[in-house]
């Protein structure tokens, strides 16, 4: 169990816990294969420093994060990646295995929009080869986040 399903469950929301064996490559990508589904229904979760302080964004695996419209999306002037280190200090998760749900202290989190389109998501489970399947809308209310077109490429 991690943060992130216990809180699922002490909440009633409707999920599921998929798991796969890792091999520690490109987290995101690999759960898609190795669970048998689409790289537009797995998102990752990337930490992000938005003028200083961290923030979240959860776009699918085949895309990569627009700075820029992450920016815009947070009313920030500037946002770069976040190190390791740091992201995983402030969500209480290990790099491959940061989930949006549960942090030690709720971050900021924006969406891509490309979620209004699935009627299931799979995120990080908070832990790596933990994956996540629940529904868009609850995943964006668990965690009181933004929608915004995100995600590049």
């Amino acid at each position: 169990m991690t943060p992130a399903i216990d809180l699922l469950r002490r909440n009633g929301i409707e999920h599921a816990v998929l798991t796969y064996d890792s091999a520690g490559a490109d987290f995101g990508r690999e759960a898609a294969v190795e669970l048998g589904l689409t790289m537009s229904e797995v998102f990752k979760t990337l930490v992000v420093d938005a003028d200083g302080r961290f923030a979240v964004a959860v776009v699918p695996v085949a895309a990569t994060l627009s700075l820029k419209a992450m920016a815009a999306a947070l009313a920030a002037k500037r946002v770069t990646m976040a190190d390791v280190a740091r992201a995983e200090r402030a969500t209480g998760y290990v790099a491959g295995g940061i989930s949006p749900i549960a942090q030690r202290r709720q971050l900021p989190t924006v969406v891509d929009s490309s979620v209004e389109a699935l009627s299931t998501v799979h995120i990080s489970g908070g832990r790596r080869g933990v994956e996540i399947a629940l529904a868009p809308d609850d995943l964006i209310a668990l965690v009181a986040a933004t929608l915004a077109p995100i995600a590049a490429g």
